[in-house]
């Protein structure tokens, strides 16, 4: 696959590697220890360690849209709205020997996954750190961590964004919605978008007698372009419309005298049979 990147550009540095990445890199170089352990030791141990969960390596598969539902017996998305084994259809949940009284478990499942929720980000933010410190930063947040300083790294002070590149970012955010930011919510003193058209000229309608002088070296370009792909030479288109006029007069003076000559011979009467009736 080629790439085209523009010279104007710097090439996109690597992002470095996240903390899955190494730990999913560093499971893999103990599973292929324990391979060889294995193969040349042959002990018990080495197999065991082998084959244990915990150096199993981390293997990437593709994930399923859908899954069935035992709840309702129905085939049903693994995510967003109406997913399968969502908390909020569970109508009873089973206690346990090892529950507290008096706890509440379905606020306890909100708990929790909201703990799994603000882990996530955290490490997200921890990666996006790191790849600023190399300055990999994605594009989509380039802009954004430009205003705010980033604590840790080599360029402690923000570069200074324009206020041009601000308002073209804060008018495509907002107009990135199904009606183009309509019935959005507007903020108290927030300016109407501005809409960024092509303006197209048209030529003038009335432009004195016959055609206009803009009309002309329209004509005029589009004729040079057409006839310099056919000749070496690129001809002047100005020259030929002369030409082109001259022969229109000759031919209308020759039209215009054998007319008159037609005029001065004399013409022929013509008779019409008249057809007689059958007795």
């Amino acid at each position: 696959m080629v790439k085209f990147f523009d010279k104007t550009k710097e090439l996109p540095r690597p992002k470095p590697p996240t903390k899955w990445e190494q730990f999913a890199k560093s499971k893999g170089e103990l599973l292929i220890l324990a391979g060889f352990l294995s193969v040349f030791v042959g002990s018990v141990f080495a197999l065991d360690f082998c084959n244990s969960n915990i150096l199993a390596g981390i293997i990437k598969h593709k994930k399923n849209k859908r899954a069935w539902d035992e709840q309702t017996n129905s085939w049903k998305r693994t995510y967003g709205y109406d997913r399968v084994n969502d908390d909020r259809d569970v109508p009873i949940i089973e206690a346990k020997l090892t529950d507290e009284p008096g706890v509440d478990p379905f606020a306890q499942r909100r708990e929790e996954k909201k703990g799994r929720v603000d882990k996530q980000e955290k490490n997200r933010l921890g990666n996006l750190k790191n790849a600023a410190k190399v300055g990999a930063l994605p594009s989509h947040i380039q802009l954004a961590a430009t205003s705010v300083p980033i604590t840790g790294t080599k360029a402690d002070l923000p570069r200074k964004a324009k206020k041009e590149d601000l308002e073209n970012v804060a008018g495509m955010a907002s107009a990135a919605t199904a009606s183009g930011g309509k019935f959005d919510k507007k903020l108290p003193g927030e300016k109407p978008l501005k809409k960024a058209g092509k303006n197209r000229k048209f030529l003038p309608v009335v432009e004195g007698k016959g055609m206009g002088n803009l009309e002309k070296q329209q004509n005029d370009k589009i004729l040079n372009s057409l006839l310099a792909k056919n000749f070496e030479e690129p001809l002047d288109a100005i020259t030929m419309y002369k030409v082109k006029k001259d022969n229109k007069r000759r031919k209308d003076k020759q039209s215009s005298s054998s007319s008159g000559s037609n005029k001065l011979k004399p013409q022929k009467k013509i008779h019409k049979k008249s057809s007689k009736k059958s007795a």
